[in-house]
């Protein structure tokens, strides 16, 4: 093979090689960053970050406004095609300038360095991070992995309890294949 011919397989190959990081990184979750999202992102760069998506806003009506019950505001993120990707909340209401206080995952491609995601399983969860503690209410357990400033939720019905139950949880009552409810990473 002459170096003619090599030039333009070396040039495809180094394409592709930076599409393809390019793109795990638009999924990657670490601490303090989900894809693009950083704990400097503020939410008026959220429409440039998700340019080829669509943003679903349920702004708060803040201190002026009748429903007590909606305390923040909400951004949902679309892929086109419909699919729901995040759930965005900024630390302040009604600021464009306001920075993001959590995102809560949607979709299976937003996945840690260990590969978990929303589909992951408790014995995935347990055998790749650091379980801090488990919190219980009357519906599910709630398990907070500090090194990622995460929490995830397993439902009562996933750890075989009754779903009003106050009873404690601990880590190794939780069954190996109980998937997650929801999974929200934290930016404070």
């Amino acid at each position: 093979m002459n170096k003619k011919n090599l030039l333009p397989i070396l040039v495809i190959a180094f394409s592709v090689f930076i599409i393809s990081c390019s793109n795990s990184n638009k999924f990657k979750i670490e601490k303090g960053k989900v894809g693009s999202i950083t704990t400097k992102t503020t939410v008026k760069e959220l429409n440039t970050i998700f340019k080829n998506d669509s943003i679903v806003k349920n702004l708060s009506e803040g201190a002026q406004g009748d429903n007590y019950f909606q305390e923040d505001d909400e951004y949902f993120v679309f892929e086109k095609g419909g699919k729901l990707l995040l759930t965005i909340l900024p630390k302040e209401q009604l600021d464009s300038t306001s920075t993001i206080k959590s995102i809560e995952i949607h979709d299976e491609r937003f996945k840690t360095e260990s590969g978990i995601n929303i589909n992951s399983t408790f014995l995935e969860i347990n055998a790749n991070n650091n379980i801090d503690r488990v919190e219980s209410t009357f519906s599910s357990a709630t398990l907070f992995l500090d090194n990622l400033n995460t929490t995830i939720t397993i439902d009562n019905e996933e750890l075989g309890l009754k779903e009003f139950n106050t009873q404690k949880v601990s880590k190794e009552q939780i069954p190996d294949l109980a998937k997650m409810k929801t999974f929200i990473v934290w930016f404070n």
